[in-house]
């Protein structure tokens, strides 16, 4: 009975009232989550040259995160992820416009630190520094070789320590999507509202109870299939991130990890 009182107590006293800061951290949460696994399914996808997952396992990767996402913060911030959807939400007036800024950064944070976080699990310095192979001038590795915070060395071991933004060795697009060489800007930025597009009407027909209602508890089963759905039709020329935060996110971390500016390109 102590003990159990006790955790009773510091439930409540753990307990966040504040509707906003749940919002967020549910957020924060969910978003790191969805993007951990969907650069964790690239990663594994180009550091093992294919022999451990391919073009079909990240993109399912990618869908079932926006699966487990929602179902982290669904019941508390609607489990946006995204700000194009947090956009549209304002749009049709479901959404307070002055929670769209709020929501951005959040989603943006959590990319951020997800990206640390995979970055840490497939880079890796230990193999490296026992090479003794240059860093690229990445401040970032050289603070994760001194802490020893990884035992192998996927990415290094794959880019022969260069960390590269084209070529037959890159790995700045385990991180962040890149267009095609032969995709213009004008098309490139086409591209990404068309997929956009899709996926709000989407997402939007799913929750409108006017419609053939899905079954309840299954809804994100349903948007993962969506999402799959638009990789697999529209993934070829920009690589369907769908989602500002996904990508601003993930490539500031590689410009500040040692990727350079070329991640901007």
């Amino acid at each position: 009975m102590g003990s159990a009182s006790c955790l009773t107590r510091v439930r409540r006293l753990l307990r966040i009232r504040n509707q906003l800061i749940r919002e967020c951290l549910a957020e924060l949460l969910s978003t790191f989550v969805l993007i951990t696994i969907t650069l964790s399914s690239a990663a594994q996808k180009i550091t093992s040259e294919e022999t451990k997952g391919d073009l079909l396992t990240s993109y399912l990767g990618g869908a079932l995160a926006v699966m487990v996402g929602i179902y982290i913060a669904g019941g508390i911030s609607g489990a946006h992820m995204n700000p194009s959807f947090t956009l549209a939400m304002c749009l049709v007036e479901q959404f307070p416009w002055w929670k769209f800024p709020i929501f951005y950064l959040v989603e943006t944070l959590a990319s951020f630190l997800a990206s640390g976080v995979v970055y840490i699990l497939y880079y890796g310095m230990g193999g490296q520094h026992r090479a003794g192979e240059p860093h690229g001038g990445a401040r970032l590795a050289r603070l994760a070789d001194r802490l020893c915070l990884c035992p192998t060395d996927a990415i290094w071991h794959y880019s022969n320590g260069t960390l590269t933004v084209s070529g037959p060795r890159e790995t700045a697009s385990i991180f962040a999507t890149y267009p095609a060489d032969y995709v213009s800007v004008a098309n490139g930025f086409v591209d990404q509202v068309i997929g956009t597009g899709v996926l709000m009407v989407g997402v939007m027909g799913i929750m409108d109870n006017r419609n053939k209602g899905v079954p309840k508890g299954l809804e994100p089963v349903v948007v993962a299939l969506l999402v799959l759905s638009i990789e697999f039709s529209m993934g070829a020329n920009c690589g369907c991130p769908l989602n500002p935060a996904r990508d601003i996110g993930p490539r500031l971390f590689t410009y500040l990890a040692g990727w350079g500016p070329e991640v901007f390109r």
